[in-house]
């Protein structure tokens, strides 16, 4: 199932990716471009599937992966951008970025339904994810590329879907760990250099 799905979600994922930057508007829009919402994806696909953990490590990263160039494809097709953007040096970026979160959120994706001390920790992962990023937008009130009102509106769409993620993979006991995980993350965006 991880050859068949894996590639075809990373397909879907990139071409829908870049058809919804295009035609939904801001603050929705956004969600296009959002390192946590392709992140949460590889969560929920490897959850859903009940995917073994190497197996659903493996497809995160394929998904992940494959979506890149699937992004660029879809620009070429509906906007006549040039194809070589599925190869640039920025399109091998992301996609050994795709190959950190794959990894990553597609063990979680597995470990969030298997029992044992990982369980709760995999479960507030994406919530995590998408509060860590709210966090970012929120740090960019103010500033002059950003403005006020559209980090504000991001970061309000982050947080409800990260509460609704939150909601639907994790218990209730486990949920008060997303916190936490949120500032961690937030960290990690800042070592990264995502302001």
């Amino acid at each position: 199932m991880v050859t068949i799905v894996a590639p075809i979600a990373g397909l879907l994922l990139g071409f829908v990716d870049f058809v919804w930057i295009k035609y939904v508007p801001f603050p929705l829009g956004g969600l296009g471009n959002s390192m946590a919402v392709w992140a949460v994806a590889a969560f929920l696909v490897t959850w859903r599937a009940r995917w073994s953990l190497r197996a659903s490590a493996i497809g995160a990263v394929v998904m992940l992966v494959v979506a890149v160039p699937a992004y660029y494809i879809a620009a070429a097709m509906i906007q006549n951008d040039d194809l070589a953007n599925a190869y640039a040096w920025s399109a091998l970026v992301w996609m050994g970025m795709g190959l950190v979160a794959g990894v990553i959120f597609g063990a979680a994706g597995h470990l969030a339904r298997t029992p044992g001390r990982l369980q709760a920790v995999a479960a507030a992962l994406p919530g995590a994810v998408l509060f860590a990023e709210a966090a970012v937008e929120l740090r960019r009130v103010g500033h002059p590329s950003y403005g006020v009102a559209d980090p504000l509106a991001f970061a309000a769409v982050l947080v409800a879907l990260g509460l609704a993620v939150t909601l639907l993979v994790a218990r209730r006991r486990t949920q008060l760990l997303t916190l936490p995980l949120a500032a961690l993350g937030f960290v990690l965006f800042e070592v990264a250099g995502f302001r």
